[in-house]
């Protein structure tokens, strides 16, 4: 598997000078299957510049593919949908994977997101591709051609984010953003999906103090990551979905704090790097 951060910040994209290094688009991260199966993960901004992308493959010919999982609906992961390119091109298609009791009430959520109060395009019929809706179920697994896909919500505020756990020849990537955890951090059936993970994409919203005074958001802290990575025995964990209003110095500092954390409660052997647009790791 080659996977490719696009956005990799949370709440509102943040462009500018102080975001220039991590990047300032919401969240996205593609992950391509050795046999070219592509799947997408969330659709913030940073899926506009991988639909750019894309057009030079397949999806520029209407004859392209790719699953999408979607962890939640909250705007920051759905936002760039609407201007995503291979979604006009009749003949390509898309099957997404989300975070409902339903796959007409997953349908419904991103209708309403053109509602015309919002969008220009009015309806989902509006666009050219072809899209499939799956609701994810916990109890189940899906065959993404080749590439197989868990999924388990974590606790998100008011509301719940599907974590995903991808497996191909042996290999596995866990992507894991916007999990307010309770004080006792992930529980049993949430790091049964996380063990062993390759790679564990975790969200790193917040630094321990400011998540402190914002619970209610139902994000993670660094802190909290590393916690999950040590107690799921994950190798190499990735921190993600950076607050809108961190400049990338602190960033930074979260990446040098996080690393002193991992060493403290026992991951020393755990490999961490800190998202950034741009970034490619293979499995």
């Amino acid at each position: 598997m080659l996977i490719r951060f696009w956005g990799v910040r949370g709440a509102i994209p943040a462009p500018g000078p102080e975001t220039n290094r991590y990047g300032g688009n919401t969240s996205c991260v593609s992950v391509t299957g050795r046999d070219g199966q592509l799947v997408i993960l969330d659709m913030g901004t940073g899926v506009v510049r991988l639909g750019n992308a894309l057009l030079a493959g397949e999806m520029g010919k209407g004859q392209g593919f790719a699953s999408v999982l979607l962890s939640h609906a909250h705007w920051d992961h759905i936002q760039g949908f609407p201007f995503f390119p291979p979604v006009f091109i009749p003949g390509n298609r898309f099957h997404i994977y989300g975070n409902a009791h339903s796959p007409d009430l997953l349908e419904g959520i991103l209708e309403g997101q053109m509602n015309p109060h919002f969008s220009p395009i009015y309806t989902l019929k509006n666009l050219g591709s072809g899209i499939n809706f799956t609701a994810v179920s916990p109890d189940e697994s899906y065959d993404l051609g080749g590439i197989t896909l868990r999924g388990r919500p974590n606790p998100h505020g008011h509301t719940s984010a599907l974590a995903f756990r991808l497996e191909e020849a042996g290999r596995s990537l866990v992507y894991a953003p916007d999990a307010g955890y309770l004080e006792s951090g992930p529980g049993a059936e949430m790091l049964e999906l996380y063990r062993g993970a390759d790679i564990l994409v975790h969200d790193a919203t917040y630094t321990p103090t400011d998540r402190a005074t914002r619970l209610d958001r139902g994000n993670a802290s660094y802190a909290d990551a590393a916690e999950a990575a040590v107690a799921a025995g994950a190798k190499h964990l990735v921190l993600f979905h950076f607050d809108q209003d961190y400049a990338d110095d602190v960033v930074d500092g979260m990446l040098h704090a996080c690393r002193d954390e991992l060493d403290r409660i026992g991951g020393k052997h755990i490999a961490l790097t800190a998202a950034s647009e741009g970034l490619e790791l293979s499995l």
